[in-house]
């Protein structure tokens, strides 16, 4: 009896380890997905469907998403006018998902190429992903402002991540 019961219960587990695997390996696809989208959004500059990706609590601080569009679109149209253009907004890859407070967590690595002013900028940064089981998608925002405890005390008070986020980096040259 003891045997047939502890060979159950590492059956149980073995189970159960497959099944989380198998969902964080779906989570991550879903991670791509979304990130995929909002970088896309961004280049056509379609920025009701950019906020679709965007925290809740954030747009919130924004004065909601109507308030978030114009100011993106008078800050892109600014920089339009500057000579501003993006060139490429690719997604590279996603990290492990992790659960923690109650919520799945991943981070997004993007590539972004622009050009301004006679040079080209180069940048690779990140996007912090929490992912929102009702309605099935990724929500993002930038991870460099995990680091601004100011914001992260209105949008996550408390937060915490076991997560490590590599640092951006950016490169320019003249073009």
């Amino acid at each position: 009896m003891n045997k047939a019961f502890s060979t159950i219960v590492m059956l149980l587990l073995f189970c159960g380890s497959i099944t989380f695997a198998q969902s964080t390996e779906e989570l991550k696809a879903l991670a791509l997905r979304d990130a995929k989208t909002a970088s896309q959004a961004t280049l056509k500059m379609d920025f009701d469907k950019l906020l679709d990706y965007t925290y809740p609590s954030i747009l919130e601080l924004m004065g909601g998403k109507e308030k978030a569009i114009e100011l993106l679109k008078s800050t892109f149209n600014t920089m339009k006018e500057s000579g501003f253009v993006f060139e490429k907004a690719e997604i590279l890859g996603v990290s492990d998902v992790v659960f923690e407070d109650d919520q799945y967590r991943c981070y997004i690595e993007g590539f972004n190429q622009m050009v301004m002013s006679g040079k080209r900028m180069k940048s690779k940064s990140y996007l912090f992903g929490i992912y929102n089981s009702e309605a099935k998608f990724w929500y993002f925002m930038e991870a460099k402002q995990l680091k601004n405890e100011a914001m992260m005390n209105l949008v996550f008070p408390n937060f915490k991540t076991s997560l490590k986020i590599p640092e951006d980096e950016m490169t320019t040259e003249d073009i």
